[in-house]
This record gives C-alpha cells, sequence and structure tokens, in this order.
C-alpha cells in the first residue's frame, strides 16, 4: 500500500485507492455527485491546499526566487497543527491502504503537489514512483 501522487481528472491506475482531492476549489462545472466518476477525487481535503493568497503567489511565480519564496509559504502553511496532524494521518495510512492525493496542475514540479510529495516522504510515507 502507499500513497500515489496524480494530477486530478486523470486517468486512475488500478491500484490507486481512495483519490484525494488537495485543492482550494472543486473543479469548475463539474456536479458534486460526479467527481470521483470524472476521475478528479472522491474526498476533499482542501486543508493541504495552499491558502488563496499563496495559489495566486504560485502562479504569478515566473523566476525561482519566485517559486523558492511560494514553497517556503508553503510549507509554512503545512507546519501548522492542523495541517501537520493530516499529513501524519496520510503518512500512517500509507502503510495500510492505497491512497492518492492531487492537484489540477499539469507540470508536478510548478505544483504544490510536489511540496507534499516532499513532506510525505521526509515524515516516513510509503509513496509510488
Amino acid at each position: 500500500m502507499a500513497i500515489r501522487i496524480v494530477k486530478l481528472g486523470s486517468p486512475r491506475h488500478p491500484d490507486e485507492g481512495l483519490r484525494l482531492g488537495t485543492v482550494r476549489r472543486p473543479p469548475r462545472g463539474v456536479p458534486k455527485g460526479e467527481l470521483a466518476r470524472r476521475d478528479y477525487y472522491d474526498a476533499w481535503l482542501p486543508e493541504l491546499a495552499p491558502s488563496a493568497p499563496l495559489v495566486k503567489e504560485a502562479l504569478a511565480a515566473t523566476t525561482p526566487q519566485a517559486w523558492a519564496g511560494f514553497v517556503r509559504r508553503y510549507r509554512a502553511e503545512m507546519a501548522t497543527p492542523a495541517a501537520s496532524h493530516l499529513l501524519d494521518l496520510l503518512v500512517a495510512l500509507s502503510r495500510t491502504t492505497a491512497l492518492s492525493v492531487g492537484c489540477y496542475c499539469d507540470d508536478e514540479a510548478r505544483c504544490h503537489r510536489s511540496i507534499l510529495r516532499e513532506l510525505l516522504a521526509a515524515r516516513g510515507a510509503v509513496l509510488c514512483g
């Protein structure tokens, strides 16, 4: 069992398990009852998404320095007790349950899910790929 990091809306891997959306907002125009069927997510965890101001910052980050600033501030948000507890829960689940965590961004390297991957790995999560 392990955590797979995915792009929401992409086809599911056969062994993916429960898909968690770590996004600030649900996808536009997709009825709530169709989110899982359309491969977005089974459960929504906006607490692991960057805050609204940080989402704007990430989208505007065109230089390595600007991206590094976003990463630093997002890591600080994930260090809060509520986010930290959720990360610990995902780590524990990764040892017994197949699940995935995702966002809509095309490029994982310029997405908060790349940082989530690092945070989960640092806490000892079992990760796919």
